[in-house]
């Protein structure tokens, strides 16, 4: 019989063992309450994170379906095993030898495994620990994988509301497919952390995708320090993307040549940071004027630099022992550092990337920054993320309407590549208090923050700490390795272990979007990947090609001089 996915959290939660795969038998508690120990012959299946169970009595269980306790391994010990000097001789087979002397035993080796306990699974709780321990000699089973897609994700596969991200590593390829519960991914926001060359973009490429197929459609900002998500057009022709209804995703590329922010929308810090070196008295110069220029303001009256260079003039005024009123020695400075600012083309007095430009249900916008300086960065993100927090505070508030250009009103998610130049550790960066507001506060308000960085331990540790969903990849840096400890939740900090011999593509998803922590293979992209590495060898033979050698040769030949005529008087003989 087909069961739909509405029903699956009808379906029983155990089932009879009668073909349950029994992997080992219950020596003991372990070293905490949380914990026990099994003996097992098994060394195939006894790796860590795998889950398995075994079987309790109870209010909830029944004579057919005894409630099964779902656990993880945490670790493993090789307690028994052939004499050491059976392997000595490489020439010689051990089970040989091992025979000859009447050991007849196929898997000679004994482990002691421990298992952290997770509990039985409940649809509308979660996992719920029953806090009884397995008696000694109980069957531990290894858990089948229709368990494990059932209890291990939020949100199964296809469901409106899920992003299939990967499948569960440790099973067959596919066999248990991971789901992530997209409400709480945006909601909660999310962090991908991962050493270079891990696959983190091609992660957040794949988390993209989800959240623009039909069943998601959300609306996507993409911050895009190195131009490597303008490959995601191609989901605007894909067949997969398609919905019966006419759902197509969008999908706007804003190159640095595209982008604009008006000066009025920047604070007295946003200008700060973008003028050279300041003295103390040309700050509070700055200071005045900027506080002259904003009472100035009005309605939808905007002003530009040539409205605050006014304001410095003005503010800068000084009267002598006479009584007669002369200009300061600060404005002339403070204008030609202002006269800079003007020349970036990326502030204008008008023109600006209202929300209402860059969101939309089914759109991800990319912004290139690729061609941008550091400081401009920091302003143009700022002001962005300040002004998409403000919309979306004054839309649930009633206080603007569809008319305004802020109008906000549907939940948002923004991904910020490199976040750990946007929020770092131990430096002012105009973009961290924003951030730090917004993580706190934007769950609120529907916006959403997913963070990207290749340097965990470069990233401000309040600013990580508001991640409640982390998709942690490979990373060998022992300093990144220890900033995650506090910040994964207990389960899954056994996983940390494993994350030197993670392999490209292979992720530790944790937090609000998965029910348990779990050891995840990321899935194919739908569309090209833009971050891959350069084939620098490849490049190299190409530039001897023949055909381009000659193009060289072509363009640096000399260009031949056209001969005189010949004259008699200045009169030309030919």
């Amino acid at each position: 019989m087909k069961v739909d996915d509405s029903e699956i959290d009808s379906l029983p939660l155990a089932g009879t063992t009668g073909s349950a795969n029994v992997i080992g038998t219950v020596k003991g508690p372990g070293e905490d309450g949380n914990q026990y120990v099994f003996i097992t012959a098994d060394n195939r299946n006894v790796k860590i994170g795998e889950f398995v169970y075994y079987e309790v009595g109870g209010e909830k269980a029944t004579a057919r379906s005894p409630l099964q306790i779902l656990g993880k391994i945490s670790n493993r010990c090789l307690i028994d095993h052939l004499p050491d000097r059976i392997f000595v001789d490489t020439e010689i087979s051990p089970e040989a030898i091992a025979a000859l002397v009447g050991f007849t035993y196929t898997n000679p080796e004994v482990y002691e495994v421990t298992v952290d306990v997770m509990g039985y699974f409940d649809a509308r709780l979660g996992f719920i620990n029953p806090r009884q321990t397995p008696d000694p000699g109980a069957k531990v089973y290894l858990a089948d994988d229709a368990l494990l897609k059932r209890v291990l994700n939020r949100k199964q596969p296809g469901q409106v509301g899920s992003a299939h991200i990967g499948s569960l590593l440790l099973r067959e390829e596919n066999a248990v497919p991971i789901a992530l519960d997209v409400k709480e991914l945006v909601s909660t926001h999310m962090a991908i952390l991962a050493g270079t060359g891990s696959g983190k973009s091609y992660t957040a490429g794949v988390l993209v995708e989800e959240l623009l197929l039909p069943r998601n459609r959300a609306a996507v900002l993409i911050f895009d320090p190195h131009g490597e998500y303008e490959t995601l057009t191609e989901m605007r022709g894909h067949p997969l993307f398609k919905a019966e209804d006419g759902y197509a995703p969008k999908v706007k590329v804003l190159k640095p040549e595209d982008i604009r922010i008006r000066v009025s929308s920047l604070d007295y810090s946003d200008i700060l940071i973008l003028l050279p070196e300041m003295t103390e008295r040309q700050k509070s110069i700055l200071s005045k004027a900027f506080s002259l220029v904003r009472k100035h303001r009005s309605g939808e009256y905007r002003w530009g630099v040539q409205d605050l260079m006014a304001a410095v003039r003005e503010a800068d005024r000084q009267t002598d022992e006479d009584g007669n009123e002369k200009s300061g020695s600060s404005a002339p400075a403070l204008e030609w550092k202002l006269e800079r600012m003007e020349r970036s083309p990326y502030f204008h007095a008008l023109e600006h990337l209202a929300p209402r430009d860059l969101f939309e249900p089914g759109q991800v916008t990319v912004v290139q920054m690729n061609e941008i300086n550091q400081e401009e960065q920091q302003v143009i993100c700022a002001a962005i993320l300040r002004q998409a927090n403000q919309a979306r505070m004054n839309t649930l508030k009633e206080l603007i309407g569809p008319e305004d250009e802020n109008y906000l009103p549907y939940p948002v998610f923004i991904l910020l590549e490199e976040a750990h130049r946007f929020a770092p550790a131990h430096e002012p960066s105009r973009c961290k208090a924003v951030l730090r507001t917004i993580l706190s506060e934007g769950r609120k308000f529907g916006l959403g923050v997913g963070l990207i960085t290749q340097r965990p331990g470069k990233l401000d540790s309040d600013v990580l700490s508001q991640c409640m969903s982390q998709f942690i990849m490979r990373i060998v840096n022992p300093v990144d390795q220890d900033s995650l400890k506090y910040g994964v939740e207990a389960a899954g900090r056994d996983l940390l272990k494993e994350l030197p011999a993670l392999t490209k593509g292979q992720v530790i998803i944790a937090g609000a979007c998965v029910n348990t922590p779990v050891l995840c293979q990321v899935r194919q992209r739908l569309t090209q990947h833009g971050g891959a590495t350069l084939d620098a060898p490849d490049l190299w033979q190409q530039h001897f090609q023949p055909h381009r050698v000659r193009e060289r040769q072509i363009q640096q030949a000399p260009v031949a001089a056209r001969s005189r005529s010949k004259t008699v008087q200045g009169v030309s003989i030919e």
